[in-house]
């Protein structure tokens, strides 16, 4: 009898464990692509959790940065080269080097 309730104790706990968290798995990579001083694409859908990388494709160094109250920001990303982060909230972003270029991130 006791075998029966820790093994329904442990199914519980594993069940309650995947439905509470299964929005968040598995998370996903984005791709934003820099080029012709523009952010590609400029508005991106995500969900917390989600990776998003910012790969330079344009003949020029950027930069990506939080605009509200530079919460984050990358280092400069030379021609070629990709900066990443994780997403924890909507927000607002602009190159600093470029200050016209703009994107945004909007969390689901």
């Amino acid at each position: 009898m006791l075998n029966i309730w820790i093994l329904g104790l442990c199914l519980n706990l594993i069940t309650g464990y995947f439905f509470e968290h299964s929005e968040s798995f598995p998370p996903k990579v984005y791709t934003v692509e820099i080029k012709g001083m523009e952010f590609l694409p400029a508005q991106i859908k995500v969900k917390k959790g989600d990776t998003i990388v910012w790969i330079n494709k344009d003949i020029v160094v950027h930069t990506v940065t939080e605009e509200k109250r530079k919460a984050w920001t990358s280092s400069l990303i030379p021609i070629g080269k990709s900066w990443k982060m994780v997403v924890k909230e909507s927000s607002l972003y602009y190159c600093t080097l470029h200050p016209v270029m703009k994107g945004q991130i909007q969390v689901q």
